[in-house]
This record gives C-alpha cells, sequence and structure tokens, in this order.
C-alpha cells in the first residue's frame, strides 16, 4: 500500500492525492475492537501525593495534646500534705487549647498557609513535649511517685510565673549583665593570652605551665580565696565567671596559633609582611575556628559559675 508521500509524488499537478485508507484489522480480529478498546487506567497520583502531604504527626500531636488535657483535668491530684497544685485547670484548657490549634492546622491548612507549613518540620518535637509533659504530670502531680516539693508538676512552673514573673524578671537581668561583663572580660583575657603563648616562645616558657596546672581546678574551689581578696560578691562572680571562660579560650587559642602551617608565614613573609601583620593576617584568622570552639567551652564553664 502506498504512503501518502508516494501518493503526493505521483499525483498531477493540481490534483489532491486521495487521503490513505485506515488501516485494516487483523485477520480474525473484530471489525469494532479498536472502537471498544480502551485506554488502561492510570493511577491518581494526585491522591497519593494528598495522601502522602497530608500531616499525620500533626495530627499525632493534636491528639497527645488533647489527652494531656483530659488527663490533668479529669484525674485528681494526689494530695501532697499542702494546698491544692494551683493552676491545674488552666493548664490542662492551655493544652486544650494547642490540641485545637494543631488540628485546625491539620484538617484545614489553608488557615495558616505558610505558617503551618513551617510547623511541619516540628511534628515529632510537638509529640515529644506532650508525651514528656504528661509523663510529667502523671509521676508528680496524680500519683506522687516523685515527692514534692523536689519534684513540682508542670502546673507549679505556671504559678511560678504568674505570680513571681517580676522577682524572676529582675533576677534574671541581674544574672545575664553579670555572665555577659564576665565571659566578656574572660573571653578578652584568654584570647590575648592564647595568641601571646602561641607566638612567642619565651611567654609560652612562663605562662603554659601556670595554664597547665590551674586550668583543671575548678572555679568554685577558688571561691574562699576569691572573697578574701574582692570587696564584693558581685566583682567575685565576675572574676570566677571570667577565670572559667579564660582558660579553654586561651588554651585553645594557643593550640589554633601554634598548628598554623609554617608555609603560610612564609609566603607573607616573601611578600614583605611585617610581625604585626603576620599576626593579625595571618596567624589569628586562621586560629579562629579553635577560638570560637574554647569560647563554647567556656561559655558551659561560665554558666556553671553562675548557678554555684
Amino acid at each position: 500500500m502506498s504512503t501518502v508521500a508516494d501518493q503526493i509524488l505521483r499525483a498531477p499537478p493540481g490534483i489532491s492525492p486521495k487521503p490513505s485508507p485506515p488501516p485494516l484489522p487483523a485477520p480474525g480480529a473484530s471489525p469494532h475492537a479498536s472502537i471498544s478498546a480502551r485506554p488502561a487506567a492510570v493511577p491518581d497520583f494526585k491522591a497519593a501525593h494528598a495522601f502522602q502531604r497530608f500531616w499525620w504527626t500533626g495530627l499525632a500531636a493534636a491528639v497527645a495534646w488533647a489527652v494531656l488535657a483530659v488527663l490533668t483535668y479529669v484525674w485528681p491530684n494526689k494530695p501532697a500534705g499542702f494546698s491544692e497544685w494551683a493552676f491545674t485547670e488552666e493548664f490542662a484548657a492551655g493544652a486544650a487549647v494547642i490540641a485545637l490549634a494543631l488540628a485546625v492546622v491539620v484538617l484545614v491548612p489553608r488557615v495558616l498557609g505558610a505558617v503551618g507549613q513551617r510547623l511541619r518540620p516540628a511534628g515529632p518535637w510537638l509529640v515529644a513535649i506532650a508525651v514528656g509533659l504528661a509523663v510529667w504530670e502523671v509521676f508528680t502531680a496524680k500519683l506522687g511517685t516523685l515527692p514534692p516539693p523536689f519534684f513540682a508538676p508542670p502546673q507549679s512552673l505556671v504559678e511560678v510565673y504568674v505570680t513571681d514573673w517580676a522577682r524572676l524578671l529582675e533576677s534574671a537581668v541581674a544574672s545575664v549583665r553579670l555572665l555577659a561583663l564576665g565571659i566578656a572580660i574572660g573571653a578578652a583575657a584568654g584570647f590575648v593570652t592564647g595568641v601571646l603563648i602561641g607566638w612567642s616562645r619565651q611567654a609560652s616558657y612562663w605562662i603554659h605551665p601556670v595554664l597547665r596546672i590551674l586550668g583543671p581546678v575548678p572555679t568554685t574551689a577558688l571561691l574562699p580565696v576569691s572573697f578574701y581578696f574582692f570587696p564584693s560578691s558581685w566583682s567575685t562572680a565576675i572574676f570566677l565567671i571570667a577565670l572559667g571562660t579564660a582558660f579553654p579560650v586561651a588554651i585553645l587559642t594557643w593550640s589554633g596559633v601554634a598548628g598554623v602551617h609554617k608555609n603560610y608565614y612564609d609566603v607573607a613573609r616573601t611578600l614583605g609582611a611585617s610581625p604585626w601583620f603576620l599576626v593579625l593576617r595571618v596567624a589569628i584568622p586562621a586560629a579562629l575556628p579553635q577560638v570560637f570552639v574554647g569560647l563554647f567551652m567556656g561559655l558551659g564553664a561560665a554558666f556553671s559559675t553562675l548557678v554555684v
């Protein structure tokens, strides 16, 4: 059977070629087979995608917070030898509000839009927090397994934050000021000391043994001596926090400066760099990762000293 192209080539000028007839059915096949044939069913990818996009962890979080609310409100508190735990109903109401908000976000995701989408990664944490609060509530207020006042239920924290918020705010501001000043002084002193002993062999000869001896000593062990030399508890606290921050910063800064490859210094000297340039532009930038590790470790020591 000739194709359409062959017919076009063979047709005389001015006469349009006849279209090719449709292909004949195969021998033994029904003439209506091509008409009755239907395409195969296509999987519903939209439904599968919607099933995967559903926030199942959010639903679990809503259920967990609802269970916490019901457990706190329905289960009576165990008598603890003094007045009833205050703010129990308020704590249950707060858990119920959180459960309702999560249910709305899960079932009607368009209500919050982008905010609801940002909550999706926090789904497992929302479940874990609700479960943790429920376990805490059961073993303290409901069963009394953990004896008060050493172990207080969650609603007692709400009571403290509501009734003593002014004192808590004042104490927090004073602690932050004390911590910031001590960390600033200790970090600056430790950084300068670390650069000095990492760059100068003479300074390392005299200072490095002192750091090795006094570094492992807890700052709280120096509390009696500090009270003797400093006139007030404020200055004593600043000194101890600064001391606890300075030691790890100094040790790790020294390690970073001493570990800079000599090729960096050789290249800089070849280009005419001065000793100050080598310290400020080569040694210190190369040692910054170690410096930040020292700051992180010093922050932990500062918090420990602040608590004491």
